[in-house]
């Protein structure tokens, strides 16, 4: 923030030197943790301990990330159900990925797993996915792919709960 010296990196609070390869893209934080996807490079977890990111990573996706990488966006509830969600650039189109956010090994979704490719949607790289109101929003370069639970048939509908105030009428 300001200090850096190409010459003499004394100034430096902390480097962590090859652990993060291929910066085209912004990390996201949850819980102590720090979710970075570098370019050609799996998604890895980096641990902070007494105000120093960790060296080496806490778990890793076994998907790599293709050019440019991958911005992670995070979903929780608290602490608890913590979702590490990002998109990999395909080629032809782009893969939404949902992680255990703290297993990244564990994959919960895959957009390219979903037979018929009722999922797929068109790639723009250097996209970030966007969670909101328990749905996941990607941006493409013509539309906005929204991803959620829904009704299967033969299910009940989800009644989403109102807080008490919304139905007051305001004058």
């Amino acid at each position: 923030m300001g200090k850096f010296n190409s010459v003499d990196n004394s100034n430096l609070y902390q480097e962590v030197a090859g652990a993060m390869p291929g910066e085209y893209a912004m990390p996201a934080y949850f819980n102590t943790r720090l979710y970075y996807g570098g370019r050609v490079a799996p998604l890895r977890s980096f641990a902070f301990s007494k105000a120093l990111l960790g060296a080496s990573p806490t778990s890793s996706s076994s998907v790599s990330f293709a050019y440019p990488g991958t911005t992670p966006g995070v979903s929780a509830n608290g602490t608890k159900n913590a979702i590490v969600w990002a998109i990999r650039n395909a080629g032809t189109h782009g893969v939404l990925h949902a992680f255990d956010a703290y297993d990244l090994g564990v994959e919960f979704y895959n957009s390219d797993a979903v037979p018929g490719g009722r999922d797929t949607f068109q790639d723009n790289k250097f996209v970030t996915p966007t969670i909101a109101n328990g749905k996941v929003f990607v941006g493409t370069p013509n539309t906005v792919a929204v991803f959620g639970l829904f009704n299967l048939p033969g299910s009940s509908p989800r009644v989403p709960q109102r807080h008490p105030r919304a139905a007051m009428k305001h004058h």
